[in-house]
Formats: structure tokens, sequence, C-alpha cells
């Protein structure tokens, strides 16, 4: 089951008018005369894009706003439980598998803050095994957030600057096996690497547009960079090994890669936000496997 965000759908005319010949809408840019309508905001497909599920019934929790930001799963949950992050509603749910519940909600909707309650626009969450958890808090404030297992709040570190500990629009968040926090710096084409207690650790710079950033299993941070339209792999003491990708609106290529992920079987899945799809790739036989993004292991199975 691959999880989706949806930002807005535009429904197209019932019949085309006669001898239309054209595209209607375009990649990535809001179609002239209709406003995209928030619906089916959180979806899930099977492994050949097949929709399988559409959580209708949430999709009041994100009117006002522009649709969820991020959607996420823990890797050291047995339930495997949906993380779902609003950045315009400044809000961070969480959701049983299934999506019959409601579990937690963080954040007062619509309201913006910079105080143990409220967020500036939240973008991201990654997680300890114990289940303790970080907000990358985000584009409004300029920090990180901690909480418990609970959603009890522990505590805030950033500030806004160019210096050590200070942020501009904090956007995605990594974790390696030694509790090291990888914050992705993307106004400031940099990352930060922080102890799990805001310690400051290390900072790369010069990565042009870190929209999102992802440890793999055997330890070496993938980072999608949203100007270049590329993949790059880092290894922990920041020495890029690798990158690939081009930019594109065809089969293939990227424009603009929001959020990525991987499966077990060592598929990629892509969410493009300025082209408005998501792409899977698979493996090519034979491939480097220093070349593929290798997935973590999962700690459990979802109860459903």
């Amino acid at each position: 089951r691959i999880f989706i965000a949806n930002r807005g759908e535009i429904k197209l005319p019932e019949k085309l008018p006669n001898n239309f010949n054209g595209a209607w809408g375009s990649f990535g840019t809001p179609a002239t005369g209709q406003k995209p309508e928030l619906r089916n905001c959180i979806i899930i497909v099977d492994a050949n894009g097949k929709l399988i599920e559409s959580w209708t019934q949430w999709d009041k929790l994100f009117e006002g706003g522009r649709g969820p930001h991020a959607v996420k799963i823990s890797p050291y949950d047995p339930e495997r439980n949906v993380w779902v992050v609003d950045d315009m509603r400044q809000q961070v749910f969480k959701f049983s598998n299934d999506g019959k519940k409601l579990l937690m909600t963080l954040g007062e909707p619509g309201v913006a803050g910079n105080d143990d309650k409220h967020f500036g626009r939240p973008t991201d969450i990654a997680w300890l095994p114990d289940g303790t958890f970080y907000v990358t808090d985000g584009y409004t404030n300029t920090r990180v957030v901690k909480f418990d297992r609970n959603g009890k709040y522990l505590m805030t570190w950033g500030t806004p600057g160019t210096g050590q500990s200070q942020f501009d629009t904090v956007h995605s968040i990594a974790i390696d096996k030694n509790r090291r926090l990888y914050v992705s710096d993307r106004g400031h084409s940099r990352i930060q690497i922080f102890d799990e207690n805001g310690k400051f650790l290390d900072m790369w710079p010069n990565i042009r547009q870190p929209y999102h950033i992802m440890m793999s299993a055997d330890q070496y941070l993938w980072v999608a960079d949203g100007v270049s339209n590329k993949f790059l792999k880092y290894d922990l003491n920041g020495k890029l090994l690798y990158s690939w990708g081009t930019y594109g609106t065809f089969p293939g290529a990227f424009w603009g890669v929001h959020q990525f992920s991987v499966d077990p079987d060592g598929n990629l899945y892509t969410a493009e936000t300025f082209g408005g799809r998501t792409q899977k790739y698979r493996p090519a036989r034979g491939a480097d496997p220093a070349r593929l993004i290798k997935a973590a292991p999962l700690m459990g199975k979802a109860s459903n």
C-alpha cells in the first residue's frame, strides 16, 4: 500500500468541446479558470498504481489550506500508523493504518504560533526507535520541535539567521542509527546535523535546494534536490558519492521531487510538486546496489 498526499483536483468537463485539440491545464501549474478542489487528500494505491482507498472522511481536516504537505510512516511502528503534516492548517495528524481512527492531533487548526502548542507551517517528521519524534517547523518558523511518543512537547531549537542552528525554510529531516539528526535548511542550501537534543554537530553547504532527505538502511543520506532535479547520495561525512536525474515532464524525468520513498524490493516512488504526479522506478536488471536506495527494515506489520 502506497500512501499519497494530494493537494487538490481539477475536474475536467463531462464532455469536451467539439473539435477540441489541445491540453487541459498543464503540468504543475494552475489550470485557467478553475480552482483545484481539496478532495481525496489522502489516497492509497497498490504497487501498480491502482487506487484501492481514498480517505475522503478526513478531507474536512484540510479545508481552508492547500492540502497535506507530507505523509510518512515510522519504520519502528508495528501498527504502521500514518502521519500527515499540514503546513497551511498548522497541524500534524496521526491516523490508524486503515484510516478509520484519528489517533493524535498536534497544533491548533489554522492558528500559527511559535510555542509548545502551535506550529508555523510545519513540513516533515522523523522518529527515534522509542517513538520520540521531531517535527521540522518550517516555512514560517525556523526550528525543530521534539516530542515524546505520546505527543508531549519536550524541547525546540533553531532561530532565524545564517549561522549554526539557524534556519531558512526547515523542510525535511532524517535520523541515522547513531541518533544524529540531519535537517534540510532549504533556504540556505545546506544540511545541518545535530544530536538528539539539538546540539549542533556539523553542516554540509552548497546543496542547491534539498527538498526531501532520507536515511537509507545502509546509512547513506539521499537528497532530492528540487532545483537540479537530481538525487544525491552522501556518506555520513558529507561527501557526495553519486547523483542522477534530469529535468523534464516526460516519464522518467523530474520536476520538483517534494517527497520520495522506497519499498523493500528497492522500488523508488517519487512525488513531484511541480510535475503534479507520482512515478515509480524499478531497479534495472543487474543494477549496481550502491546506486540504489536501500529501504529501512520495518519493525512490524499493520494490524489490518
